[in-house]
């Protein structure tokens, strides 16, 4: 098999990079990142010379090109299908896909008003119409997921729907969202997980900053 390439953003602000990247890591995938980040103020001319969009994340597989995180995501799914990247139960797997559809798909306030920051001193700030609302929806599907489970991941295991929310939880902690005693306790067990800890190992190190995304 084609060795796996994933290019992913600047480690400390790229969220949609880190979805596909947790979810290959924290599943066992074997696969090489390599990380072009946005130095330049429209992004980086690079990305036009390995993305269709001219965007990350993108999965480079031989002659293959895959693009956007869940999409990166199912491919390698179907790629490795005993890595349980999803949730092994079908019923479970339609939850885990639908809660990852509703978090690429929504929650436009939180992310707009609260960008990911891995190195981001833990602070509040004042907040737009619709954040905590985003808040709200979120904490709701990880405790009914969690409810069902048993923990401490939304479906027992780690699976790419942590991965999906996984972003999240660095938005919740850094901006003071929440003070929820299950909320936290889910964030704690993403936050230990190796392959976020990895992640956020990296992202520390960078030397970069993007000004727009320092909230």
């Amino acid at each position: 098999m084609a060795k796996l390439v994933l290019y992913v953003g600047n480690k400390n602000y790229s969220s949609w990079s880190l979805r596909p990247w947790l979810a290959l890591e924290g599943c066992g995938i074997p696969f090489e990142d390599v990380v072009i980040p946005f130095d330049f103020p429209a992004g980086n001319p690079r990305f036009r010379e390995i993305s269709p969009t001219g965007r990350v994340p993108v999965l480079h597989h031989g002659e293959i090109r895959v693009w956007e995180s869940l999409a990166i995501i199912e491919y390698v799914a179907e790629l490795f299908p005993d890595a349980g990247i999803w949730p092994e139960n079908r019923e479970d797997r339609a939850r885990a896909r639908s809660y990852s559809m509703e978090m690429l798909a929504g929650f436009r306030a939180l992310r707009g008003a609260c960008p990911m920051n891995i190195r981001r001193p833990v602070k509040a700030i004042a907040l737009p119409d619709g954040v905590m609302d985003d808040v709200a929806r979120i904490e709701t599907i990880w405790r009914e997921a969690i409810a069902r489970s048993g923990g401490p991941f939304l479906f027992g295991r780690f699976t790419a729907a942590d991965a999906m929310f996984a972003p999240v939880v660095n938005r919740l902690e850094v901006y003071e969202l929440t003070t929820d005693p299950g909320t936290l306790a889910y964030m704690e067990a993403v936050k230990a997980h190796p392959a976020f800890r990895k992640w956020e190992e990296a992202a520390r190190a960078e030397p970069w900053i993007v000004p727009e995304d320092e909230a």
